[in-house]
């Protein structure tokens, strides 16, 4: 990991961008912590510089409450180096959006499924960086989307004790098996009038979801409208396991 630039914030908020390989991220560290951080891990849909404000935000909050939080870019977004065949599953989905078509199961397939396969090993050679820097210490929560890499990601990496999921993506249908093996505690976060979303699959997949503990928190409004009470409700789950 080579940390590239660093600027205090105004609430003392360490935030460092950094590459690991290829892969550019940032870091974000409470200004004023006297032992090893618990950290979050911040996931999105991808565009690092386009998802900024929101992404800083969150880790602002998450520093408040004495976390550290961290982001990559996701494989095939930013500046990273584009596939073919993930730019054609796009435009195929843009397509049957606009044409106000049902979407089908082969073209999510073709979308997040390599996504996920790319993704979800990135994440974890991030998180054994960061792990070994003194200031990061544990547990470690995943918070945000895409929800099929959330998921896997809770499957297969022990070093997570809890997620908040965004439903805000298609899940492709294997990914409910893969839902049935998570066990840590989980609140999932829905936006009902989430247009670009299947609603119904997002509750299915929450049904699915093997962990004792999981709470769905839905609110009204469209994708970007996640009301500021909802990220404080996420905010105080993390607090109650990772602290």
């Amino acid at each position: 990991m080579h940390f590239t630039s660093e600027q205090r914030l105004d609430d003392g908020v360490l935030e460092r961008e950094f590459t690991l390989g290829e892969i550019p991220g940032i870091l974000w560290t409470p200004g004023s912590a006297s032992a090893p951080a618990p950290l979050i891990l911040l996931g999105h849909p991808g565009g690092l510089h386009k998802m900024y404000s929101r992404l800083a935000a969150r880790a602002r909050q998450s520093a408040a409450e004495g976390f550290a939080a961290a982001t990559i870019e996701l494989p095939g977004s930013g500046d990273r180096p584009r596939s073919a065949a993930a730019e054609q599953a796009r435009a195929d989905l843009h397509r049957a959006l606009e044409a106000g078509e049902p979407v089908d199961d082969e073209i999510v397939d073709r979308l997040v499924l390599p996504l996920v396969e790319k993704a979800v090993p990135e994440w974890q050679t991030t998180l054994d960086s960061l792990l070994s820097l003194p200031e990061i210490g544990g547990p470690v929560g995943y918070s945000g989307g895409v929800i099929s890499i959330g998921t896997r990601l809770a499957v297969v990496e022990p070093r997570i004790s809890a997620a908040v999921l965004f439903a805000g993506s298609f899940v492709p249908r294997t990914m409910f098996e893969e839902a049935r093996q998570v066990t840590i505690p989980l609140h999932v976060l829905l936006q009902w009038d989430d247009r670009g979303n299947d609603r119904q699959a997002a509750l299915d997949l929450f049904d699915a979801f093997g962990s004792k503990e999981k709470t769905l928190h839905a609110n009204m409004g469209g994708h970007t409208g996640v009301p500021q009470f909802a990220g404080d409700a996420a905010a105080q789950f993390f607090t109650r396991h990772l602290s």
